[in-house]
């Protein structure tokens, strides 16, 4: 489903979650860690690894406000800070998909907004992987609805993180060469060394201070933590609930 190649480490994580899957009702993974991590590759190839289990994955960035709202709210160019996640509705959301179906928006990142279209219906999977920012630390031991029960943090040295958003901020320019609607699309008038020195100072002064003051500090919470190496493998270095 993914399209890429399983990395190595994933079948020994698959097998960790599988036997914290209860039977009774919908289990929310929470998943998170740094920009251009991986969370989106990894909540797929679980989705496949985890089978024959119903399982469904989908991003927080659909419950990010719209640009509309950012831009009333001088908060555009926060965008993935915790104030930025409408949290309400995704805690009305991960109660609906326990007790029957929810309405997940969806986020675009090449028009970087809110997409209508994108947007999904589920209805009580067995394990649904909420992937992407705007995490809390669980409000309770027990936690409750509103909230995933197993959160996972996916942690990686921040060079090959940097290296990785780079990778990824240049592969959406290079594609809206031809895509005119692309957000992307402003910025094909810089030549790629200006592009990318473009894309090391949204890090710097955007994605960095995200991860160090809201993403990181949830290292601590997470139920499980999970590294990932330069070539893409990962490996549980913590496990809270074992």
């Amino acid at each position: 489903m993914t399209g890429q190649q399983e990395p190595e480490g994933l079948e020994a994580f698959a097998d960790r979650l599988a036997a914290l899957i209860g039977t009774s009702e919908t289990m929310v993974v929470g998943l998170t860690g740094s920009v251009a991590s991986g969370k989106t590759t990894l909540a797929g190839h679980l989705t496949d690894a985890l089978s024959p289990r119903t399982v469904e994955a989908v991003s927080t960035d659909g419950f990010l406000f719209p640009n509309a709202v950012l831009e009333a709210r001088e908060l555009i160019n926060r965008k993935g800070f915790p104030e930025t996640y409408d949290r309400a509705a995704m805690a009305a959301a991960l109660r609906n998909v326990r007790a029957g179906t929810a309405n997940f928006p969806a986020y675009s990142h090449e028009i970087f907004d809110i997409d209508p279209s994108l947007a999904c219906e589920i209805t009580q999977p067995d394990v649904l992987i909420l992937e992407g920012l705007g995490f809390q630390p669980p409000s309770s031991p027990d936690r409750h609805s509103g909230e995933p029960d197993v959160l996972i943090y996916l942690d990686a040295e921040q060079a090959h993180v940097e290296r990785w958003f780079l990778e990824r901020f240049m592969r959406f320019w290079r594609a809206a060469e031809h895509d005119p609607a692309s957000f992307y699309a402003r910025f094909r008038h810089m030549s790629e060394p200006e592009t990318e020195t473009f894309a090391m100072k949204v890090w710097r002064e955007i994605n960095l201070p995200n991860l160090e003051n809201h993403i990181a500090p949830l290292r601590e919470h997470a139920d499980i933590v999970l590294m990932k190496d330069a070539d893409h493998g990962i490996r549980i270095v913590e496990d809270r609930m074992a």
